[in-house]
């Protein structure tokens, strides 16, 4: 019984706003709770004329608001951008709005340029400070000590459950060492996956958060009603990979029929190894793919991932896939409204 959750960036199509994004980011989350999904995530990028999520805790607060049980989170909030304190209070007040709904995913990247890392940061080595950083935000989280100076308010006492999140073995040590739950980036750079998965299961410290490793990995989902269309769908997050790795990026295009036609071949094979854990096609083909993926890395949780640049296309897939995972025998969240 494999939970499965979404990854959102509220993607910007061409010819669309950020409110736009936005609005397709509740109403998607809406969708997702009735379809049996865990959790809801968004993701910190700053910059970025293609993601609206840019203010993740705001954001995150406008989907809880809208939902009702899903759990909803960052994956992640990038905390070297950040102060421990201003981060701990935000999903302090989040978790005290929305008890039991709050994650807090942690990554150590910038989400950006470094010239925009430089109007984010004052200090561009405080990455190297990303595990003092974790365990400080955390304690900000727990019951105050007798006569604790310093405390989150809100956030004391609040118990938010934080994940690390990577695509590299920096992550996966961080988080067998501190006893964490952890998510891997595959769904954009998988090349150290199965090591990661490794070093992860194979080093994981047992702590008060959790006794046993647990791992969530992450794909791209493309469904659609035939293979053909799916493959169009996922074009537009091809060239969107393509935009960013020349140096061009910008808001998510529109599909193609031949994707061959629009991309540079000297950017295609990186596309292509960035995007390749990722499940294309009918919703006979995204069950194979997805038992495929389950099988090989045997997941504690799967997270999916897919921008598309039809809100109601990108609605569909993530239907064909919670009908995908369930037939595999995945674990549709009790907030879903074929539990009810």
């Amino acid at each position: 019984m494999i939970p499965y959750s979404v990854l959102d960036l509220s993607p910007i199509p061409e010819g669309a706003t950020a409110a736009d994004a936005l609005r397709n980011t509740l109403h998607l989350a809406q969708e997702a709770e009735r379809l049996g999904y865990n959790r809801f995530w968004l993701a910190e990028h700053h910059n970025m004329t293609g993601i609206a999520s840019a203010a993740t805790a705001v954001v995150i607060g406008h989907v809880a608001a809208g939902t009702q049980r899903i759990r909803v989170g960052a994956g992640g909030i990038m905390l070297p951008n950040h102060a421990p304190l201003v981060i701990a209070e935000q999903f302090g007040t989040l978790a005290t709005l929305h008890p039991g709904r709050i994650d807090l995913g942690l990554g150590r990247a910038p989400g950006t340029d470094m010239l925009t890392a430089r109007a984010l940061r004052r200090n561009l080595e405080s990455s190297d400070n990303f595990p003092q950083d974790v365990v400080e935000l955390m304690s900000y989280f727990a019951d105050a000590a007798p006569n604790q100076r310093l405390r989150a308010v809100p956030g004391v006492g609040t118990q938010v459950p934080v994940w690390i999140l990577g695509s590299s073995l920096y992550g996966a040590q961080l988080a067998a060492h501190l006893g964490l739950p952890y998510a891997f980036a595959s769904h954009f750079a998988p090349g150290a996956l199965d090591d990661a998965i490794e070093v992860y299961r194979q080093t994981f410290r047992p702590s008060e958060t959790l006794d046993k490793p647990y791992f969530m990995l992450a794909a791209n989902v493309f469904a659609a009603e035939t293979d053909a269309e799916a493959k169009r769908l996922q074009s537009s997050m091809q060239q969107a990979f393509a935009n960013l790795r020349s140096g061009h990026p910008g808001p998510l295009p529109r599909p193609v029929e031949a994707i061959e036609d629009v991309i540079d071949p000297a950017f295609r094979p990186g596309v292509d190894e960035a995007l390749r854990v990722s499940v294309v096609g009918s919703p006979a083909n995204v069950r194979a793919g997805l038992a495929g993926l389950i099988a090989r890395y045997q997941p504690d949780e799967i997270i999916l991932t897919g921008q598309i640049h039809d809100h109601r296309a990108r609605v569909r897939s993530f239907a064909i896939a919670a009908e995908a995972m369930l037939s595999l025998g995945g674990e549709a969240s009790s907030h879903s409204q074929a539990a009810e």
